[in-house]
């Protein structure tokens, strides 16, 4: 298999990897697992891998839905984690809140192109009825990472609320802790850093929409903003990404109730939360369903292609 090695400092992040699952009518075994797809734009993807999972899940529940990637700051290795969960087996949305896999499924490479062996790491509170799209984001003070979920206790009794846990190796993580409580329902967070300033999408899962609110510590306390994306319901699995040589940043939606698709927003200013509809359709030959982007440089670009792809670049 090819490999590479690479440092994070040969280069500027010109292209961007997009880890995700998908979605079809007819369900089957292939669709809950990870599939990679790359991009110079951010725009105009290409599924890898003859658009077949690239990580499959061996462990667990045999399926993984949410992945996300993240990139360790200080040595030179990437993490995946996701849901340890395949609808396709279990079938009943109600039934994994209260029953569902207390663990997270986790991969790590040191070149994008080559992957461990999964493993599946316990972190939901001991009565969780499930424990649900894990992100992660390093915390440069603590030099370690925040990885936090959603999670129904009292085997899904209550409701669904952020906790989250700390590690330096996704091997040894410390015991949860609640992160986000709201009167409605909460899933699907994810967290993006700009200027020192920390900006937290999340789904509400009772209205269906995304909230955004802002903090300078990951630990300390958000501050909700007032934002258009309230009035788009039937979203889902926001993921944020600077683009590349421009003040500005992309959210991507998942309009899982009607499009069923993945649509682009962009912002100019984090700290107004105003988001506008992309005039050009995200263009990505499968259908993405909840995931992760990340920047990454063209070297590590090409190694994917090289390894995954078909296209001449």
């Amino acid at each position: 298999m090819y490999t590479t090695n690479l440092k994070e400092d040969q280069g500027a992040y010109d292209a961007y990897l997009f880890v995700h699952f998908i979605h079809e009518e007819e369900s089957n075994e292939n669709l809950e697992q990870v599939y990679f797809s790359v991009s110079k734009d951010g725009l105009k993807w290409e599924t890898l891998n003859e658009k077949q999972p690239l990580l499959k899940s061996k462990l667990g529940e045999l399926g993984v839905r949410d992945p996300f990637l993240i990139r360790s700051p200080k040595e030179n290795k990437f993490y995946i984690i996701g849901t340890d969960l395949s609808i396709h087996y279990r079938k009943d949305w109600e039934e994994v809140q209260k029953s569902g896999s207390q663990h997270i499924a986790v991969w790590e490479s040191d070149d994008l192109v080559n992957w461990s062996n999964q493993r599946l790491v316990k972190v939901g509170p001991e009565t969780a009825g499930c424990v649900w799209a894990p992100e992660a984001i390093y915390d440069k003070e603590a030099e370690d990472f925040l990885v936090f979920w959603a999670s129904r206790e009292n085997f899904g009794a209550e409701k669904q609320k952020i906790y989250y846990s700390k590690t330096k190796d996704f091997k040894v993580f410390t015991e949860p802790n609640l992160y986000i409580e709201r009167e409605n329902h909460v899933i699907d967070t994810t967290i993006i850093e700009d200027e020192g300033l920390y900006y937290r999408f999340s789904k509400d899962e009772t209205v269906k929409s995304i909230t955004v609110e802002v903090s300078d510590k990951l630990l300390g306390e958000f501050t909700p903003l007032e934002t258009n994306l309230s009035e788009i319901k039937g979203v889902e699995g926001p993921a944020c990404f600077k683009l590349k040589g421009e003040d500005r940043w992309c959210l991507l939606l998942d309009h899982y109730l009607v499009e069923k698709k993945y649509i682009p927003y962009y912002t100019s200013d984090l700290k107004t939360a105003q988001f506008t509809k992309s005039d050009q359709d995200m263009d990505i030959p499968v259908n993405s369903k909840h995931g992760g982007v990340l920047p990454i440089t063209m070297d590590e670009y090409h190694a994917l292609i090289q390894a995954y792809g078909k296209t001449s670049v």
